[in-house]
């Protein structure tokens, strides 16, 4: 029919706009877009045409080519809605947040029943993270267009961000019933029972994550992933998708830059910049200050480049007065941050923090330094090609594993990972004010609850089972939820629920000083302790671990091998839980073991940040100045 019109009518701008409609919905983007040209042949001013032109070029990432259709619309009809909150939506792409609030504000004053409008309102405030107000507006666009699948998602992410993770999980679940391909949501709801510990709900969503990775859909988060009983090459597998998204982003953007001149800087010193949102109290931060203090001086320059708001905290201070240059760049847009570490001109550039949370990949996908690396924060591939070398220990990523990495594998002669030895450990609060019993022994976990797996859990309650009067303590969740499903898990299993002692959030050095009442620590699998474990390790309280095939699962393995007690690390759950009873078992032996670590802890060189930056710096110097 249709055809036929066009047959009849040549020139008619709507036959050519719904040839251009029909040929989308058979995904035929090459036709659509002649369709859609040819009706700007016959008018130029035709705004439908217009729209749904830069409609194509935006699904297909051209956003440059999107925008400049989208303001010739406006410039043709300004008061024209869609084309307005689309206009912002692209913006958005295009990473100019400001610009894009511009017009997003503007498309709902002029369209306050246009559901769209609200749903690009919404987006925009989410990425400048505004989440009470973009939750606000994704409601307002689902109330005006019930079960849009971006609007839901957008609330579910906004209602994490908010912690409210029983709803953000529902929220995930409505995405996919409508579009059950949709990957993130299936990441985030996933991740989410994690952290409340839904364990019950785990194995099917661990399916479904399963078969998206399959069918290679993007939008796993990597992050999320590290903590599904998965392979290493299944890691490298979502990091690589999540990388190609971002890529697709930036050549839509016309801002990707593939590669970089590898150029020394004409400095004496060899420039290294260190990019973190964790420039504050937070596990990156204690990880990394003293080292950076060791290499101030030296024939390292370094900068600090905190992509996250001053926290005003000590260990902020403590980073200012640390790094030889300081660069603030919270608030900046990706191609600021490039632009502004261009002119610094560092020869090393180091993400600390990967595919975490506030992770900066665009950033480095703009290739600012000549010689990337990844480092720290993230245990995993980061399956960039922007990324040239990860830091890592021969114990994390043995030499047969390397395959596994898109990167360089590069080695440090002690542990990956460095610690802050300046730390005193003091007395903590009784055991009696912190719910413990006067006596009977104390196991601890204090990681994250998105780290306390089925596997692990069913360790721990085997162990508890093997020794009487014995309690584990565990970090308390920021949701009650998590909390009762754990004490529920454990009734369940015919052991006394108040045999699990939760601790509140402390202050670092009273959460640190805790660790002289436990008598071990039982890590998890597949993800570990990491900065957890170099707590306990400092604080004296030995660490039980069960390395793993990933490297997320190796790196309290890593701080037991360096330390020289290879004997906390178990080869399998039997022996794991096998340990921690001839361990809890003996008084003698808590004892001999608590005088092992000590003298581990002064004689290993785990805890030796001097040594650790001389050795630091010489494989950077080596990165730097190795072939092109």
């Amino acid at each position: 029919m249709l055809v036929r019109a066009h047959q009849c009518e040549p020139a008619s701008t709507s036959v050519l706009c719904n040839l251009g409609a029909l040929a989308r919905r058979r995904d035929d983007d090459a036709t659509a877009e002649r369709h859609y040209r040819e009706a700007l042949r016959h008018d130029p001013a035709c705004v439908p045409a217009l729209n749904n032109l830069a409609g194509l070029l935006f699904d297909q990432q051209r956003f440059q080519e999107a925008e400049q259709q989208y303001r010739r619309a406006l410039q043709v009809a300004p008061g024209y809605v869609p084309a307005r909150g689309n206009l912002a939506a692209c913006l958005l792409a295009m990473d100019r947040g400001r610009d894009a609030l511009v017009e997003a504000e503007r498309a709902v004053r002029e369209g306050a029943g246009y559901a769209p409008a609200w749903l690009a309102l919404a987006q925009v405030q989410h990425a400048l993270g505004a989440f009470r107000i973009a939750a606000a507006a994704f409601a307002r666009s689902l109330g005006l267009e019930p079960g849009n699948p971006d609007a839901l998602y957008g609330l579910a992410q906004c209602a994490d961000e908010l912690g409210e993770w029983a709803r953000a999980i529902q929220l995930c679940e409505q995405v996919l019933a409508i579009e059950p391909s949709h990957a993130a949501a299936a990441s985030l709801a996933q991740y989410l029972r994690r952290h409340l510990c839904r364990h019950a709900e785990l194995a099917n969503g661990s399916r479904r994550l399963a078969d998206l990775l399959a069918q290679e859909a993007p939008g796993i988060a990597p992050f999320a992933f590290l903590s599904e009983t998965a392979t290493a090459a299944q890691q490298r597998q979502v990091a690589t998708l999540a990388a190609r998204e971002v890529t697709q982003r930036l050549v839509g953007r016309g801002s990707h830059t593939p590669s970089a001149a590898r150029t020394r800087g004409h400095r004496d010193a060899l420039r290294v910049g260190f990019v973190s949102s964790g420039f504050g109290q937070h596990p990156t931060a204690l990880l990394i200050v003293e080292l950076i203090e060791k290499l101030r001086g030296s024939r390292i320059e370094t900068v600090g480049y905190a992509t996250t708001p001053d926290d005003q905290g000590a260990l902020r201070q403590r980073l200012r007065e640390g790094f030889a240059l300081w660069r603030d760049l919270a608030g900046d847009s990706y191609s600021t941050m490039a632009r502004r570490v261009r002119e610094d001109g560092p020869d090393i550039l180091i993400d600390l923090r990967g595919w975490g949370g506030g992770s900066v990949a665009e950033l480095f996908a703009q290739r600012p330094a000549p010689v990337q690396v990844n480092w720290l924060a993230y245990p995993g591939t980061s399956g960039a090609p922007w990324i040239d070398h990860l830091v890592a220990d021969p114990f994390v990523i043995p030499d047969a594993a390397r395959g596994h990495f898109s990167e360089n594998v590069v080695w440090l002669p002690r542990c990956f990972q460095p610690s802050d030895s300046t730390r005193v450990v003091g007395t903590p609060p009784p055991r009696a004010e912190l719910g413990l019993p006067d006596d009977g022994v104390v196991f601890a976990c204090f990681n994250n609850a998105y780290k306390y797996s089925p596997e692990s859990m069913s360790r721990f309650w085997r162990i508890l089972e093997a020794v009487p009067g014995s309690v584990l303590w565990l970090l308390a969740g920021r949701q009650p939820e998590t909390m009762d499903n754990l004490r529920r898990m454990t009734a369940a299993r015919g052991i006394d629920p108040q045999r699990l002692v939760f601790l509140p959030k402390q202050p670092h050095d009273v959460y640190l000083a805790c660790y002289r009442h436990a008598d071990l620590f039982l890590d998890t699998t597949p993800y570990n302790a990491h900065t957890t474990a170099s707590d306990a390790l400092w604080a004296g309280c030995p660490v039980l671990t069960l390395p793993g095939g990933t490297f997320a699962s190796r790196v309290a393995g890593s701080l037991n091998h360096h330390l020289g007690l290879a004997d906390m690390n178990a080869d399998s759950d039997d022996g794991f839980v096998a340990r921690a009873q001839e361990i809890a078992d003996s008084g003698e032996s808590r004892q001999a073991l608590r005088e092992r670590l000590a003298r581990a802890r002064q004689e290993s060189g785990l805890f030796d940040m001097e040594g650790f930056a001389c050795d630091f710096a010489a494989l950077l110097e080596g990165l730097a100045n190795g072939p092109a």
